[in-house]
């Protein structure tokens, strides 16, 4: 029987401000992308997030992004290999001593917004990122975007490089994801995304903006924990998965 992951993006809240329903999200994924306090979060997030993860027996992932509060972590910082490579340790200790207190370990890495995508094709950056995944611990995983330079890069590092697609949202018929920017880049249908889903967990196909279809083989199906409705989504995913024989699990 075919099985997969299910991820969120969480523990995004800062302060007094208020991102997602983690707590909800957690009873339908598998894993959790907790915010490290660069892009998102501050330290009682954090923690908070990591006890409701453990408790609700969903595996905990580093969200490393770069360092952009202002911008939620969705602009291009300019910096050398080596500040973010100290960056992401930083981000990798900060959470993993938060998750340690709460009686759980950091199990894997998905880099963040910006960062995620600029590590598709920049070389300094996706060599950067890695070695400091490596330096941390060679166990982790490293969470990526299908055809990346820095799963190529994670590959050849010797870290465990795992593929994910994406459930609410547009993508290109490179592969790529629909920019933010643009209109439609976001999905909101349940019904639709169920369906995208189930086809591509089963077939290993997804269908882009265009029509066209891309063949791919994720290891897990993100549900962005701050998109409308992410709750209801995870939950009809989930169910959609399960209901055409696919069990979700975490990948680590």
């Amino acid at each position: 029987m075919p099985f997969i992951d299910l991820n969120s993006d969480v523990g995004e809240s800062f302060g007094n401000w208020t991102m997602g329903d983690d707590a909800a999200v957690f009873r339908h994924v598998t894993s959790a992308n907790v915010a490290c306090g660069f892009h998102a979060g501050d330290p009682s997030t954090i923690a908070r997030t990591c006890r409701d993860a453990a408790a609700a027996g969903v595996t905990i992932g580093a969200h490393v992004g770069y360092r952009d509060l202002a911008g939620f972590g969705r602009r291009f910082l300019d910096c050398s290999a080596t500040e973010l490579a100290d960056d992401v340790l930083y981000q990798l200790g900060a959470l993993q001593a938060l998750a340690r207190a709460a009686g759980a370990e950091v199990r894997y890495v998905k880099p963040h917004g910006a960062l995620y995508n600029t590590i598709v094709h920049h070389e300094v950056h996706a060599q950067a990122v890695v070695d400091a995944v490596h330096a941390f611990s060679p166990d982790l995983p490293l969470l990526l975007l299908p055809g990346s330079v820095a799963l190529q890069k994670a590959e050849a590092r010797g870290l465990r490089a795992l593929s994910e697609a994406f459930a609410d949202r547009a993508y290109n018929p490179d592969g790529t994801l629909v920019s933010r920017r643009e209109e439609g880049a976001v999905l909101h249908d349940h019904q639709a995304i169920t369906a995208n889903m189930v086809r591509l967990a089963t077939e290993g196909k997804i269908i882009t903006r265009d029509g066209s279809v891309v063949d791919v083989r994720p290891d897990s199906i993100c549900v962005h924990g701050d998109t409308p409705g992410a709750v209801a989504m995870a939950g009809a995913v989930r169910a959609g998965l399960e209901a055409a024989g696919v069990t979700v699990r975490s990948f680590a």
